[in-house]
């Protein structure tokens, strides 16, 4: 066998960034989005493994999406938590496994990597990320799939008790105003993350120390931009006195003008859809962990049917709510390519859970939401959208401590009011997601502020 002297081996990346997201489906999809990003504004000498549970490298052999870039790998860590579709029923249980459980497997994993790891991506919560980096002398970023707003207040949560803010009944004092974090915009309890009641209390003490652990750690970057969360921006920078990234919503907003695949261009919702007129349907998803009480979702679901406007559900599987079918106007689906279904024409109106994610897909879209939040960031994320940007109303005022339940006369009239074409008050709050999504549109973009930041922690790193 002749041996060509003139060919070059190929060069092994000069970096080799090692991304840790907690496993979740809100936290695995941005960070993998991330990954994706980075590959794309530097391909050539960057090797990303992507580390989950062995679980989740199952799910996400499964979905229905492009091949990921060459430079970017997979990697298991044995399944010694709690499976993903249990996790809602216990949250905290699963909450600490993931805080207690995996450091070890995952450090292991570091010895055995080749090329070795020359840098640490990690979920912000999983603050052993950077004991692991700091042992091993790898620079590590915090990497945080909530907004900037939502991380201030636990950055500033002394502030929080020295005001006696917490802990305290919400249901009693929860039109109290919180008018002293650095750079927050005005907000009441109620409208705060919910630290204040339910499984929240359980949990914000391991979130804490999430945020103690940012000390020593190299860089923080947060899936934002900066026209929306400047104020706090800045004083996280001051504050946190490491890098403080802002590189934009962590949404696939890069594949849209990609040729899609043949199976999912032949997906029946998008034949659907291209069959329904211009800006009325109304699409529906409660995310993929928490949802309201089985009784309030039986009122949603025949308030939706009973309003007559077109809807597109996203049900996770579940349609036992829908015994009596949908009738002509509407569609379920157990999954759906989110963001470029609520790019399409034909949708009017975004039913959402308000999670950080999806938040950041119905502004990039510019459609307005129904905001039905129940736990966290869902909670701030929905007055972001309702009271800060004007664009979308609240379903359940009262959140997650209803104090009656929404009935489903009162669910259709709300439906046929908000996808009300001719409504002045539609068109107004219309016109006020299109300069949102507008604004979201040109950060990303070359020279934007999301995307020169991005670029600025590619050089950094």
């Amino acid at each position: 066998m002749e041996i060509n002297h003139n060919q070059q081996p190929t060069p092994l990346p000069a970096r080799h960034l090692v991304a840790m997201p907690s496993p979740g489906r809100g936290h695995i999809n941005p960070m993998l989005n991330l990954c994706k990003l980075l590959l794309l504004t530097n391909p050539n000498d960057l090797l990303i493994t992507f580390v989950v549970t062995e679980e989740w490298i199952g799910l996400l052999s499964s979905d229905s999406n492009p091949p990921p870039p060459p430079n970017l790998r997979f990697s298991a860590l044995p399944q010694v938590i709690p499976s993903e579709h249990g996790r809602a029923a216990d949250f905290p249980g699963f909450f600490e496994a993931v805080l207690t459980k995996l450091e070890d497997p995952f450090d292991r994993l570091l010895d055995r990597l080749q090329p070795p790891a020359s840098f640490i991506i990690y979920d912000s919560y999983l603050y052993w990320a950077v004991s692991v980096g700091n042992r091993r002398n790898i620079p590590v970023a915090a990497f945080f799939t909530v907004s900037a707003s939502f991380a201030t207040v636990f950055v500033h949560f002394d502030l929080l008790l020295k005001h006696r803010h917490f802990p305290l009944d919400v249901s009693e004092r929860g039109n109290e105003v919180v008018d002293y974090i650095p750079g927050l915009p005005p907000a009441t309890i109620s409208d705060m993350p919910t630290v204040f009641h339910g499984n929240g209390k359980k949990v914000y003490r391991k979130v804490l120390e999430s945020i103690s652990a940012l000390k020593n750690a190299q860089y923080v970057v947060f899936s934002s931009i900066y026209e929306f969360e400047g104020p706090v921006l800045d004083c996280l920078k001051a504050k946190l006195g490491i890098p403080v990234y802002h590189i934009g919503p962590m949404i696939p907003y890069f594949n849209l003008n990609l040729k899609q695949d043949t199976m999912i261009d032949n997906n029946s919702y998008f034949r659907w859809l291209d069959l329904q007129p211009k800006h009325s349907v109304l699409y529906i998803s409660q995310g993929s962990f928490l949802s309201v009480s089985s009784d309030q979702t039986t009122e949603f679901v025949e308030g939706v049917k009973e309003s007559g406007v077109r809807f597109l559900w996203v049900t996770r599987g579940d349609n036992s709510q829908f015994k009596d079918g949908v009738g002509k106007t509407g569609l379920l689906v157990p999954w759906c390519d989110q963001l470029k279904v609520l790019c399409h024409p034909s949708i009017g109106g975004f039913w959402t859970h308000c999670g950080w994610n999806s938040t950041s897909e119905g502004i990039y879209a510019g459609v307005p939401m129904l905001t039905c939040p129940i736990f966290w960031d869902q909670i701030p994320n929905s007055k972001l959208i309702v009271n800060d940007l004007k664009i979308g109303w609240r379903v359940l005022k009262n959140g997650v401590v209803p104090e009656k339940m929404l009935t489903r006369q009162e669910v259709a009239a709300l439906v046929r009011k908000f996808m009300d074409s001719e409504s002045d008050e539609r068109k107004e709050m219309v016109v006020r997601a299109k300069n949102a999504s507008n604004t979201f549109r040109k950060a990303v973009e070359d020279g934007g502020s999301a995307a020169s930041d991005l670029v600025s922690f590619v050089n950094s790193i």
